[in-house]
């Protein structure tokens, strides 16, 4: 989630870039040999591709490792949390031919949320689980590890946290993070922004079934809806059938159900409950 942030006592961060920053023939992290199983474990959207679509993401998987730099913040990553950063990265851009994310340099994960020992907004809100730096901590992402991993895991629940921030580097590609990606809409912005406005009062008042913190301004609200968009797509388009059409124009995708999810769905009531 997106916020000014005052930086209190980052050693850790700053000695971590630092020492990245004299390191630049070392550049990006590099993904586990067996990297595509776990895509195929821990990763709906990736399911539910076809063989040559899941090429593809695995290659574009690779290529956003190779130019971003993954730390732990005083933890050790494992092979899924590489995994899951990557993965999250493409899933927004999937739709287009080449995707790079000029103004990201370093992901860092914690574990846990962060508190006002580290950071806080300007609303001074606390137990943050992702935001996109700026300032001194620009084309800096920071995540909660535990966050990044339940957003996969709850295969049916609309909300990831990993597709939350790398949407709002996407809203962030024509300068300004307000909900309105100028350079994806083209002759759809007025659309996109009379649409916006028409469900941010019922979102913040929880008159639908999309998450309130959407209602927090125009950039939360995408970045919201498009979590809904790619881990629901059902749901959305049976739901906001106009929200739908508009995030499928933005992101120039359709994406498929998670087939667990589907499967889930589809057997018979009273049966072995699934796991989400």
């Amino acid at each position: 989630m997106l916020w000014a942030i005052v930086v209190l006592g980052l050693g850790a961060i700053t000695g971590i870039l630092l020492l990245n920053a004299g390191r630049k023939k070392r550049r990006g992290t590099s993904l586990p040999p067996g990297f595509r199983a776990l895509l195929e474990t821990h990763v709906g959207f990736y399911r539910a591709l076809d063989p040559a679509e899941r090429d593809r993401f695995a290659r574009r998987a690779e290529a956003f490792a190779r130019e971003a730099r993954i730390h732990g913040v005083k933890i050790e990553l494992e092979d899924v949390d590489k995994v899951l950063v990557a993965a999250s990265s493409v899933i927004p851009v999937f739709g287009f031919t080449e995707w790079d994310y000029t103004n990201l340099s370093d992901v860092l994960l914690y574990e846990g949320a962060f508190d006002a020992q580290h950071f806080a907004g300007p609303d001074n809100r606390h137990n943050v689980l992702g935001m996109v730096g700026s300032g001194a901590m620009e084309r800096v992402m920071i995540l909660s590890r535990p966050a990044l991993r339940e957003g996969f895991a709850q295969v049916a629940a609309p909300f990831n946290t990993g597709i939350h921030e790398f949407v709002h580097l996407v809203d962030k590609s024509d300068g300004a993070v307000d909900g309105i990606p100028e350079s994806l809409l083209g002759a759809s912005v007025e659309a996109w922004t009379q649409l916006l406005h028409a469900y941010l009062g019922p979102v913040r008042s929880g008159h639908t079934d999309i998450n309130t913190y959407g209602g927090t301004n125009g950039a939360e609200f995408l970045a919201v809806v498009s979590e809904y968009f790619f881990k629901r797509p059902d749901l959305m388009e049976e739901r906001h059938p106009d929200l739908y059409a508009m995030l499928s124009h933005i992101f120039q995708q359709r994406p498929r159900l998670d087939p667990r999810v589907a499967e889930a769905a589809a057997a018979p009531q009273g049966g072995p409950a699934p796991e989400i």
